[in-house]
């Protein structure tokens, strides 16, 4: 049976600590979207919040120091403001897109302490963020960078939502409204034209942003067919960030272990990194759902995410040149050897993974697991620097994920 199967079979929460450290099932042919959602059921489920819950209250780590770190944050304080605006703007003249990606890290992380700590105080906070947002954004516009705020910002807003959709505050019929008519037209548009430029020109992070945000959006709204769509593109769309695509070339190491080159690993280590966050995003979602896309060919995502870890822990991966169509005539480019720039960069992105793969697979992952142990515990947006790249994961993943 599979996973989904036994979800469906057993019922939600009880299947899902059932299944404990994670009999998922092997992967095959897209499935249909679940017969009916789970909620909370995104980044979070309900064992991970009563597991924190639990754990906080007792004073154990590593998850009292993951909490200690969201306390700590600026944004995760129940005094937080919005600055909900009509028209967010990224890319060209009258950029403003930190109000928004400001205002989702405070909603996240309040939310989160509600979840965890029970304080009303900060679910009130996370609501007040979201029903501002839900009843004045109108627009996410700018040059093509248009599409990553609707990408990333939508994951991340849903998520948020996500926490807080029971709250009895809380205007979930308006907040999905706006993300329906926002950001899905724009994510659907990208993924559907690629802003009309030649199918490889744009990194693997613009499809997964878009891929994220139209599944988060198809669990918010509760939406078979926009959850199907960001499954269908995760394995076998055209663009960048399907899995192939994102992970062209697998190796195995002198150790014995898969390896898998990352499309942006010849560009930087900053957004390939990102690549782990936004992957996993989709991949930790899914799976909330009943569909292990970690899983998926024949685990190609671990394998990329160990080339990325031994990388930038320091020790040397092979590379195969990288070529790709740019532009609107798909001129060619090439990259002969992977990037040093800004190798060894902290981003919020390797518990999750270390966590799925070594505690609920049971799977020997030693990159990951070094990776993860050396960042932790993780912290979020604002605790990784003031620019937007501080902000494209949410974080807090020593705290949510530890097993």
């Amino acid at each position: 049976m599979s996973r989904r199967g036994l979800l469906r079979t057993a019922g939600g929460l009880t299947a899902a600590l059932a299944l404990g450290a994670g009999a998922a099932s092997a992967a095959g042919p897209a499935d249909a979207a679940p017969a009916a959602f789970t909620h909370p059921g995104m980044l979070h489920n309900a064992g991970d919040i009563n597991r924190a819950r639990v754990r906080v209250a007792a004073g154990t780590d590593p998850w009292l120091s993951g909490w200690t770190r969201l306390t700590a944050n600026s944004h995760a304080q129940s005094t937080w403001t919005p600055r909900a605006t009509a028209t967010v703007v990224r890319g060209g003249t009258g950029e403003n897109y930190g109000l928004l990606y400001n205002d989702i890290a405070a909603a996240y992380q309040n939310a989160l302490r509600w979840r965890v700590g029970g304080t009303e105080a900060h679910a009130q906070c996370a609501v007040n963020i979201l029903n501002a947002w839900a009843t004045t954004l109108t627009s996410v516009t700018g040059n093509a960078d248009r599409f990553l705020a609707a990408g990333i910002y939508g994951w991340q807003f849903a998520n948020a939502a996500e926490l807080v959709r029971d709250h009895d505050d809380f205007d979930l019929a308006a907040f999905q409204s706006m993300m329906e008519s926002v950001f899905y037209p724009l994510n659907d548009s990208f993924l559907t034209h690629h802003n009309d430029a030649c199918i490889t020109n744009y990194w693997a992070n613009w499809d997964l942003c878009s891929m994220a945000s139209v599944l988060a959006i198809g669990i918010l709204n509760e939406d078979s067919a926009k959850y199907d769509q960001a499954v269908t593109h995760f394995r076998s769309g055209a663009g960048n960030g399907s899995l192939a695509h994102a992970v062209p070339y697998l190796y195995t190491d002198d150790d014995g272990y898969a390896l898998g080159q990352w499309q942006e690993s010849g560009r930087d280590q900053g957004h390939t990194v990102m690549g782990m966050g936004q992957m996993g995003a989709i991949c930790e979602m899914a799976w909330n759902q009943g569909d292990d896309l970690y899983s998926y060919d024949s685990r190609r995502f671990l394998k990329a995410a160990q080339y990325v870890a031994k990388y930038n822990l320091g020790d040397d991966v092979p590379f195969t040149t990288y070529t790709w169509g740019t532009g609107q005539n798909c001129a060619q480019q090439a990259q002969t050897a992977i990037s040093a720039s800004s190798r060894g960069q902290v981003r919020p992105v390797w518990a999750m993974l270390h966590y799925h793969y070594n505690r609920r697979l049971y799977l020997d992952d030693p990159y990951l697991s070094r990776m993860c142990l050396s960042v932790a515990p993780e912290g979020g947006g604002g605790d990784y620097g003031s620019t937007s790249g501080g902000y494209d994961q949410l974080g807090f993943g020593t705290l949510m994920y530890a097993k």
